[in-house]
């Protein structure tokens, strides 16, 4: 497979490595991803995961339309639960995901920038869902997921033109939190992990799950929701640390527990 996953330092570094194909993802792709996403769930060691597509062209230019069966009814009807890359409307990957936006993110792949929490890109990237100008629809996780994060009239400039953006007009429109060159992309990604491992994995962890299992209730109701996450950062040991860092003036410990 082509599906390269990475652990060091508590980082989940995720590749698809796909770059004579613009990083476009098949079935198999489909099903790798799955099982990416399943062993960073299981591996508490965890903290924060990073996205990208190998070389310099492209994050992901979305499905492999040249792939058997990709023009097929079937293909298209296909359910993914939880999107394309079993990303955008996954709520069981409770740890931050960074996108790392390196080249085009068209249709499926701009389906896999907005599932990620975070996305920086280099400022040649370019972003949309084409499909409307392909006679399709962006209907694993894009349509909404995108009518829900960005301004309605927003959303739909992007929904319903099939444009493709710069990076530039994709940050103003809310799709991303950082462009920056591309020679100075990894390191903005750094400095954005930086910052997040500097925060408490369960606390992270329990933001994520009240952001994503919460948004049918009421603010008051979600505010009293006993949410695992939630329960289990307030009775951390982490919780404690924090506290007893800061009144002795120095950076917390985190042990994830």
């Amino acid at each position: 497979m082509s599906i390269d996953l990475v652990v060091t330092d508590h980082v989940a570094r995720v590749t698809i490595n796909r770059p004579d194909r613009l990083n476009a993802i098949d079935e198999a792709h489909q099903d790798e991803l799955l099982r990416t996403w399943e062993a960073i769930e299981a591996d508490r060691s965890v903290r924060v995961v990073v996205l990208t597509g190998a070389g310099d062209r492209a994050f992901c230019a979305g499905d492999d339309m040249r792939a058997e069966g990709a023009k097929d009814l079937d293909y298209w009807l296909r359910p993914r639960r939880d999107g394309f890359g079993h990303l955008p409307l996954r709520d069981s990957l409770d740890v931050p995901v960074l996108a790392r936006v390196n080249g085009y993110a068209l249709g499926g792949g701009l389906e896999l920038v907005v599932g990620c929490d975070l996305a920086v890109a280099s400022e040649d990237a370019v972003l949309g869902f084409v499909e409307p100008r392909l006679g399709r629809l962006p209907l694993d996780g894009g349509i909404v997921s995108l009518a829900r994060q960005l301004p309605a009239k927003w959303a739909m400039e992007v929904l319903l033109t099939g444009k493709r953006f710069s990076a530039a007009d994709a940050l103003a429109l809310g799709l991303l939190n950082e462009v920056v060159p591309a020679a100075e992309l990894d390191a903005a990604v750094d400095r954005w992990l930086e910052e997040l491992l500097a925060c408490a994995p369960l606390s992270l962890r329990a933001i994520k799950q009240i952001v994503h299992r919460t948004p049918h209730m009421t603010a008051a109701d979600a505010r009293m929701a006993n949410l695992p996450g939630l329960v289990e950062v307030l009775t951390s040991s982490d919780c404690e640390e924090g506290i007893r860092a800061f009144s002795e003036k120095r950076a917390p410990r985190w042990e994830g527990r």
